[in-house]
């Protein structure tokens, strides 16, 4: 699993959408990101930990973490260059430019791991869990926020028809004719495992996983335990 061929194709509409990223983001979710944010790290990230922000974009979900515990560690890394750039450089971050599946840091090396709205644009799924659970120090903690895929069928259905039919004309409206690029996100949603088969998928490789839902299970926090 994962966007395989269909991968530089959407990085190249997330090349195009930066100016518009985070306004359309906040109207897609119905404003509920940043709440999702804060519920998926409050009490997994602890103040002088090291962390990981992977796919990390502008950095959203580390700045959420700093915002919650104040002292951390902080590494972005993403494989676009001008999300990175765009990093509020209020607090210092280190930046680094890497994919999923070929993380650049050595094993064991955080305390934790986000993936705010970015695990569902892995290459390769798997390898992608296989290479974030290598980063992590033995006791550590991968921390995802995305978008779910309802194991229920009706509800599974109704996230379908939202990403596909309404998600572009709330987009169009928040963000002009760039936010008609956002549509890319159905293909993710299409090429993303439901939420039970990730869950399994976590535990091949972790210890212990909490999955939480919201929006009828069309949004999770999830916390996978090394």
């Amino acid at each position: 699993m994962g966007l395989a061929g269909y991968w530089p194709e959407v990085l190249n509409v997330l090349r195009e959408i930066i100016p518009v990223y985070d306004r359309v983001n906040s109207y897609i979710s119905l404003g509920r990101d940043t709440v999702h944010r804060r519920r998926g790290i409050t009490g997994r990230i602890s103040p002088g930990d090291k962390v990981l922000d992977a796919g990390s974009g502008f950095g959203n979900m580390s700045g959420t973490a700093l915002d919650i515990c104040g002292d951390l560690d902080v590494t972005m890394c993403d494989p676009l260059l001008p999300m990175l750039k765009k990093t509020n450089q209020d607090t210092p971050r280190a930046l680094s430019c890497g994919v999923f599946e070929h993380m650049p840091f050595r094993t064991g090396g955080f305390d934790a791991v986000l993936c705010g709205y970015s695990l569902r644009d892995a290459i390769s799924l798997k390898t992608a869990i296989s290479e974030l659970h290598r980063v992590l120090k033995d006791g550590g903690r991968l921390v995802i926020v995305d978008l779910g895929k309802p194991d229920c069928i009706v509800y599974r259905a109704g996230v379908s028809i939202y990403l596909r039919l309404v998600l572009p004309i709330i987009a169009l409206i928040a963000g002009g004719r760039l936010g008609l690029k956002f549509a890319t996100l159905y293909g993710t949603f299409q090429r993303w495992p439901r939420n039970k088969k990730l869950e399994e998928m976590l535990l091949e490789k972790f210890s212990r996983v909490e999955f939480e839902k919201d929006l009828k299970g069309g949004a999770i926090m999830v916390a996978a335990y090394k």
